[in-house]
């Protein structure tokens, strides 16, 4: 389980940093992205929700796998 779980949070991170900011230039999609939503999301398409997700993803994944790496450390003191 732990061999697994250390693989699972180096491709939660992998695919953060790779997926979830691509493009890179002239800023990260995911937060112009986000920038869009925050700044009223006018124009906004299903799309452009979709793609929202899609980018977000990973760091949803990265996230959920740092918050049970966090109970099981807590757990063992």
């Amino acid at each position: 389980m732990n061999s697994f779980f250390k693989s699972n949070l180096a491709t939660a991170l992998v695919l953060s940093l790779t997926l979830g900011l691509a493009p890179f230039v002239p800023e990260p999609h995911l937060l112009g992205k986000i920038n869009w939503v925050l700044g009223g999301g006018n124009g906004m398409a299903a799309m452009d929700l979709f793609d929202l997700f899609l980018h977000g993803a990973p760091w949803i994944w990265l996230l959920y796998s740092l918050s049970l790496k966090l109970i099981e450390v807590v757990k063992k003191e």
